[in-house]
């Protein structure tokens, strides 16, 4: 349902309110300070303020605050099934702001979680999709971390015939020049082709998952829509 509010409000609320939307640090400490005072208001109130408060705890970048307090918006929500908030599903808001703190803890597997969750509840949602494409890429698979010992031992290689080149073939053997020329670059550039590589593959494999996830999340949606 919608959330509605009354037309009458409370002393603390009204001072709440003249905060700038903005103010999110003044915010957070009007919340803090109130706070038991917050919970004794009407529901409608003390709902509003507790969005904002949340929603300010994630614009000043404390995470873990905000997962409690998300957590707190997101069972209330259901609980008095508001659907719309401020004209926005307070519940999908709530949840995508959870994954994007979540993400910033570097915890990413959680992220992917709930990421995947949004896309079930709405596959044509483009933020989220883009959201949890940018999240597995930070999830590094194995071979990621192979290719990049790979790379560097390439260029300790490079780095050594290069040191060999200028202290002995350069100044005895002028002959061998072009040759360690030609291996200390062929060197060079297959290292950047191995790290490039993974990291290419890797980026493809994030792509074709997450695609294929969203193609079979959307035919689901159309065939339990369509049985219905």
């Amino acid at each position: 349902m919608a959330f509605s509010a009354s037309t009458y409000h409370s002393k603390i609320f009204r001072d709440f309110k003249a905060i700038d939307a903005g103010e999110h640090r003044r915010i957070i400490r009007f919340y803090e300070a109130y706070e038991s005072s917050i919970r004794e208001l009407d529901f409608p109130e003390y709902f509003d303020l507790l969005v904002a408060y949340t929603n300010a705890l994630f614009e000043v970048g404390a995470y873990q605050k905000h997962l409690l307090m998300a957590d707190v918006v997101i069972e209330t929500s259901i609980e008095y099934n508001i659907s719309d908030f401020q004209g926005k599903d307070i519940y999908y808001q709530t949840l995508f702001r959870k994954a994007a703190a979540l993400y910033n803890l570097r915890a990413f597997h959680q992220a992917e979680y709930i990421l995947k969750e949004l896309i079930r509840i709405e596959p044509y949602n483009e933020d989220a999709i883009l959201f949890l494409k940018k999240c597995l890429r930070k999830i590094e698979p194995p071979f990621i971390n192979t290719c990049r010992a790979i790379a560097i031992f390439m260029l300790l290689m490079a780095a050594l015939i290069i040191g060999v080149e200028v202290l002995f073939i350069r100044p005895f053997y002028k002959i061998y020049v072009p040759g360690v020329e030609t291996a200390r670059n062929s060197i060079f550039f297959l290292s950047c082709l191995v790290i490039l590589g993974g990291f290419g593959w890797h980026y493809f494999k994030v792509q074709s998952y997450v695609n294929r996830f969203v193609v079979m999340t959307r035919d689901q949606k159309l065939t339990h829509g369509s049985s219905k």
